[in-house]
This record gives structure tokens, C-alpha cells and sequence, in this order.
């Protein structure tokens, strides 16, 4: 039977082996020359010739029909319209695929691809409603510039991530530390089918597979190896999104932290990461001036609807001073800019640049700006 399995239903099968990590899972696969088959394949003394393979190991592997029903999983994907994706198919998250322990397989729910850059928006289960509020026009402001936004589907801070990138009709993702049909807390069972139908629930782990404090952490590592950043809005200093934190540190994505009252418990958190070096963040220009010194990351916003105007929302009183200037279809430098506002060369440009990051303004050939569409 072994022979003939499909690369995909191999890779499943090493997914939920017992008591072997990623790390461990990657050797073999390197070993075996990326082929999966060729594992459940082996006998015990090769697998053993591979670091970090012992018996436990060597023994899962070759008695894997004992822990791993796979006509029963098979048989779950089709009713439940989920797809077993591989880092070798479309819609795997490129900038997973970059860490040093991605999963070999990935149980999605829902279409999306992974097209766009993705920032995860995280934070406590025990918020505050300044925190919950923060945390929805953050991800409502992102998702309307182009951006996923990723978080875990827990309550508190990730309800409301998703919540606001849906609030605009952008897109988010929502990453579980379960089975995917296992739905924790059960009250965003509705949350979740929203997302699946427009974005996309990922999971590591196979239908069937209760939460724990080990396959939490394994989610954080995955929410931030999807994302070019990581904000942190309220947590505690021993809170689950300090860990997502952390792993964003060692994964080298960007860090931000929202400040919060100093007497309150879910501020520590945020407090302690901007004494660390996190990035303070008051705004998602913050977010856009970061990715903009490293010279990327930046997606095509949400089409506006006929007759509206593209994202004004959010902007702050000198990007609004400058867009008006542009109204009627006026085409203007730097200089005649900061004559028509009164602002200064520095704050003009910056503030020219964030509109660009935005699509509301474009720069022409000559060095003049203009509206974008004008």
C-alpha cells in the first residue's frame, strides 16, 4: 500500500505523525530527496542514519497506518471543500516557505491565494474596547490599501482584526491552532465561514486535533511566517501575541507595538516590545513608512465603488490639505505644494509619499504630482 501513495497523501501522513516537528520532518525529507513517498518507504536503520531520528521516530513512521486514518481524512477534505496544500502548490504562503520550520502541509478552508502582502494583527483575549476598536480600523485601513490581514480567530484583539479588514470587504486569513473543524471560541463560528468565503483558514493540524498550549504556540509561528509584519495592539508581558511577537523577531519580520495606558495590565506588553526595539505605531502610515524604506510591499488597494473617491478615510490633516490642492485636476511640484499649504519641503515630501503609497496621488515623468486617475 505503501507504494502507492501520492506525494500529497504522504505528505499528509508525515504532517500528523506523532512526536516528530517540523525540523525533524525537513531532514528527512532532504535525506530522502524530497520525496516523501520514500520515507514511509524505508526501513527503521535508514531512517535511524538521519539526525535526530531515533526509534520513537523511526517507529512512527513505519507503523503510521496505526495513527493516521487516511481514507477517513480523505474522505473529511471532500465533504468539508478543504484542500491539503503543499509548499509546492499555488496559494502556499511564499514567506512561509522561508522560515526555518515551515509546515510541510497546510489544511486550508477557502480560495485565497496568498496574492497580496500580508500584516498580522494580534493582541490579548482580554482587551479593552480601545483595543478592540484600534485593532478594527487598523486592519479595515490595511485591507482597504491591499493587504491581508492575518490574526488567529480568538476573541478580543483577532476577532476584531478580522471583523474590520471584513468591514471594507478586504481580506483576511485566520490561522487556528485546532483542527479545522473544531471552531474556538465557538461564538465566531460565523466569523469563520466569512472568512473561509472570501479569504482563507489555514491549520497545520488535522480535522480532530484539540487546542493545546503546544499547538498554539505552533500557530503564532505561522502567523507571523505569513506576514511582512507583526502588530501587536494589547497584551500582557507573558500574553499569547508576545510569543507571535517573538517569533516575528526570529523569522525577521518587522515589529509593531500600539502604546496603551501605563496602568494597564494589557499595555505591558506593547510597552515592553517598543523598549525592546519594536516599532511604535499611532497609525497604519507607520506600517507604509517601514515597508517603504525597505523598498517593497506594496499591493494594489480596494477598487473604489462608481462615484466614490479612493481612499479618504484615515488620512491625517496634511494628506488631506495636499489631495485638495489636487482638486480639479491640477498638476503641481513640490515647491508649488508647500507655496499652496504652507507646509514645509520635509513635511511635503513625506507627506507626498504616503499619498503615493496610498494610489491617491502619482508622479509623472517631469517630477510633478497629480491625482491619481486625473
Amino acid at each position: 500500500m505503501k507504494a502507492e501513495l501520492t506525494e500529497r497523501q504522504a505528505f499528509m501522513i508525515l504532517n500528523d505523525l506523532p512526536n516528530i516537528g517540523p525540523i525533524t520532518l525537513h531532514r528527512l525529507l532532504a535525506e530522502f530527496g524530497d520525496d516523501p513517498c520514500a520515507i514511509l518507504a524505508s526501513d527503521r536503520r535508514r531512517l535511524e542514519s538521519v539526525r535526530g531520528v531515533g526509534p520513537e521516530t523511526s517507529a512512527a513512521v513505519l507503523s503510521w497506518p496505526q495513527h493516521f486514518d487516511l481514507a477517513r481524512e480523505e474522505e473529511r477534505l471532500a465533504q468539508t471543500g478543504t484542500a491539503f496544500i503543499t509548499a509546492r502548490d499555488e496559494g502556499y504562503p511564499a514567506l512561509l516557505k522561508e522560515t526555518h520550520d515551515p509546515p510541510i502541509g497546510l489544511y486550508r478552508k477557502g480560495g485565497y491565494l496568498f496574492e497580496q502582502p500580508c500584516i498580522a494583527i494580534v493582541g490579548s483575549r482580554r482587551t479593552t474596547l480601545y483595543g478592540q476598536a484600534t485593532a478594527k480600523k487598523l486592519a479595515a485601513e490595511l485591507a482597504r490599501l491591499g493587504f491581508c490581514v492575518v490574526s488567529g480567530l480568538a476573541r478580543g484583539i483577532d476577532t476584531a482584526a478580522h471583523e474590520g479588514a471584513l468591514s471594507v470587504g478586504g481580506r483576511t486569513a485566520a490561522v487556528l491552532g485546532t483542527g479545522l473543524d473544531i471552531i474556538y471560541p465557538s461564538e465566531n463560528l460565523d466569523l469563520y465561514r466569512r472568512i473561509a468565503e472570501s479569504g482563507a483558514v489555514l491549520t497545520e493540524f488535522p480535522f480532530g486535533r484539540k487546542a493545546d498550549r503546544q499547538s498554539f504556540a505552533m500557530r503564532n509561528r505561522i502567523v507571523s511566517g505569513i506576514c511582512a509584519g507583526v502588530v501587536v495592539v494589547e497584551s500582557d508581558v507573558d500574553g499569547g501575541a508576545m510569543i507571535t511577537a517573538r517569533f516575528a523577531g526570529e523569522q525577521g519580520r518587522l515589529i509593531f507595538a500600539v502604546p496603551g495606558r501605563i496602568d494597564q495590565p494589557s499595555s505591558r506588553g506593547c510597552h515592553q516590545l517598543i523598549r525592546d526595539g519594536a516599532t511604535l505605531l499611532t497609525s497604519v502610515d507607520d506600517i507604509l513608512g517601514e515597508l517603504n524604506y525597505l523598498g517593497g510591499l506594496q499591493p494594489q488597494p480596494i477598487p473604489a465603488k462608481p462615484g466614490t473617491p479612493p481612499m479618504v478615510s484615515g488620512l491625517s490633516e496634511n494628506e488631506r490639505k495636499v489631495l485638495t490642492v489636487f482638486a480639479g485636476g491640477a498638476i503641481l511640484g513640490a515647491d508649488a505644494l508647500g507655496a499652496e499649504t504652507k507646509m514645509s519641503a520635509p513635511d511635503i515630501a513625506v507627506t507626498l509619499m504616503l499619498l503615493e503609497l496610498k494610489r491617491l496621488v502619482v508622479k509623472r515623468a517631469d517630477g510633478t504630482f497629480e491625482a491619481a486617475g486625473g
